[in-house]
């Protein structure tokens, strides 16, 4: 695929223009795609782990989709945020993206829908959740990585209370992580999950799950309940093959800030934007 560079500002970040769909543009941070966006067409999903992050949230409450307050623990080219806000009109969502200079540059290319309740703050993840007031977000989303990985201050049980804090009773947790060989660091997060919050699901292709290849694993986690069943036969009828776990990460021991993990480094071109 060809691609058109839209901005200068920073050689690690390219926000790039497609040739093949028009409107779509694909940011690109170290040679790791980050985000996908359709100006046009805000709830047009291309990479995986967010349309499976987009089916927990539409499973969420019945129909028809009622507003969330939602805070985002990365910000990238706001694709999530921009589905929320077509989707859930009137939805107040916060994103936390601490690049200033990457928030402008996709301001300025591809512009936020109309009529939008989508704050951007210039501020760390971990800063940012801790200037939040308690019991202020339905919905709390991590999709967050620093040279394509997750910063490991986000995964730890320390952190995970805060967002437990700031979530409303019955509120849900999202988050996307990476990983690969030998398949622990997700587990240890799963675990630490589990040691705060009451239900914990996990979603990923089952060769991710199964550690026969590296790739995205997306996990819900919640005080209430979650929905399941919604989850299991979203999971079903999806295109590529889906599997949903209830018990993962239960033989490992939590993160901590004492004993923090990074995930694992992207390997190979595969997850770079080369061709």
């Amino acid at each position: 695929m060809r691609l058109d560079q839209a901005g200068e500002e920073d050689p690690r970040t390219e926000f790039l223009a497609s040739d093949e769909r028009p409107g779509c543009w694909v940011l690109v941070v170290d040679g790791v795609r980050q985000s996908f966006v359709d100006v046009e067409d805000p709830t047009y999903l291309d990479f995986e782990y967010m349309q499976i992050v987009a089916g927990i949230l539409d499973a969420l409450d019945p129909e028809p989709p009622a507003p969330l307050a939602v805070t985002h623990v990365g910000g990238g080219a706001c694709t999530l945020a921009r589905y929320i806000a077509v989707v859930r009109p009137g939805s107040p969502q916060i994103v936390l993206e601490p690049d200033a200079e990457l928030t402008d540059l996709v301001r300025r290319t591809a512009p936020l829908p109309r009529e939008h309740r989508i704050r951007i703050r210039p501020l760390e993840g971990r800063a940012g959740v801790a200037q939040l007031k308690d019991h202020s977000a339905d919905v709390v989303v991590l999709d967050a990585f620093d040279g394509g990985r997750v910063p490991p201050g986000l995964t730890t049980i320390e952190f995970v209370r805060d967002v437990q804090r700031v979530l409303r009773p019955g509120g849900t947790l999202i988050a996307n992580v990476a990983d690969g060989l030998p398949g622990v660091y997700s587990r240890r997060f799963a675990a630490t999950l589990f040691a705060v919050f009451a239900q914990v699901v996990v979603i990923a292709d089952p060769a991710v799950v199964k550690v026969r290849r590296f790739g995205n694993v997306v996990l819900a986690a919640s005080s209430g309940r979650l929905p399941i069943e919604a989850l299991q036969r979203s999971a079903a009828s999806a295109p590529l093959p889906r599997t949903v776990v209830l018990e993962y990460g239960t033989t490992v021991e939590p993160l901590t800030d004492a004993a923090p993990m990074r995930s694992p480094a992207w390997p190979g071109t595969s997850w770079n934007w080369d061709d």
